[in-house]
């Protein structure tokens, strides 16, 4: 979605629901649904788990990134 002071931020949410446009990516037993029109934004991603101690979270590995805010929560695409 469009936020931040980059551009964009990925937005992760609970849905049952599929509009008859979406792509579903599954993998593990883990559906991901996306919008069609977002799909430009992210060929190519690798979206990772990582828990490290007491801390866990979605890591996204995107190669169209083409810059990122300082914080690192917005981000820029080509």
């Amino acid at each position: 979605r469009k936020s931040g002071c980059s551009g964009y931020a990925y937005t992760l949410d609970y849905s049952d629901a599929v509009a008859d446009d979406d792509a579903v990516f599954e993998d593990f037993g883990v559906k991901v649904i996306v919008q069609q029109n977002d799909l430009a934004f992210i060929d190519g991603i690798q979206l990772d788990y990582r828990r490290e101690g007491i801390n866990e979270a979605f890591q996204f590995n995107n190669p169209n990134v083409t810059g990122e805010c300082g914080c690192g929560e917005s981000f820029t695409v080509s």
